[in-house]
C-alpha cells in the first residue's frame, strides 16, 4: 500500500515537473520522499527529482543541501547525478550584456486591428514574375580558313610519330 502511494506520488511528481507545475511537483515530490527508503536507488532518483523541483521554485539553498547530502548516497549512479548537478548551481552565474539579449515585445497589450496586421505583408502585392531562362550561346565553327594556333602542335605531333615509326621500321 505504502509502496502504491510512493510510485503515485513520484510520478505525480515527475509530471506536473514536467509540465511546468513546480509548486505541485515539489509537494508531490516531498511526499514520496517522506514514504521512501532514502538509502534505496528509487529513494535517490526522488530526491533528485525533489532538488530539481526545488531549483525551479526558487528554493536554491534547499537544493544545493539535498544535493550535498545525495553525494554521499550509497548508489554510484545517484552520487555522480548530484555531484554534477551540484558543480552546475555552484558555478558562477555569467553576466550578459545588454546588446547580447534580445527584447520579445510582449504581444498581450495589443488592440484587436493590431493584431491582425501581425505577421502579414500590408503592402501593394506584386505579380509573380517567372524568371526568364539563361540565354545559352554556343561557339561559331571554326572553318580551315581561320587561324587557330594549334596546327604547329598538331603538326609536331605527327613529326614525332612517323620519326618513332621510321625508326622502329628501320632498326627491325
Amino acid at each position: 500500500m505504502v509502496q502504491e502511494q510512493l510510485k503515485a506520488a513520484y510520478l505525480s511528481g515527475k509530471q506536473a515537473f514536467e509540465r511546468g507545475r513546480y509548486r505541485e511537483s515539489v509537494n508531490y515530490l516531498e511526499t514520496a520522499a517522506k514514504l521512501m527508503i532514502p538509502n534505496s536507488k528509487l529513494g535517490g532518483e526522488v530526491q533528485i527529482w525533489l532538488a530539481t523541483a526545488y531549483e525551479a521554485v526558487g528554493q536554491r539553498p534547499d537544493s544545493m543541501a539535498l544535493y550535498r547530502s545525495l553525494s554521499r548516497h550509497p548508489h554510484g549512479e545517484i552520487r555522480k547525478q548530484s555531484r554534477r548537478l551540484l558543480y552546475i548551481l555552484e558555478a558562477p552565474r555569467l553576466s550578459s550584456r545588454p546588446d547580447w539579449v534580445v527584447q520579445i515585445p510582449d504581444l498581450a497589450q495589443l488592440d484587436d486591428s493590431e493584431k491582425l496586421t501581425i505577421g502579414r505583408n500590408t503592402g501593394p502585392k506584386t505579380p509573380y514574375q517567372t524568371p526568364k531562362p539563361p540565354q545559352f550561346r554556343l561557339e561559331p565553327e571554326r572553318t580551315g580558313e581561320e587561324s587557330t594556333g594549334d596546327s604547329w602542335f598538331v603538326l609536331m605531333a605527327f613529326g614525332i610519330i612517323a620519326v618513332i615509326l621510321g625508326g622502329m621500321v628501320w632498326f627491325n
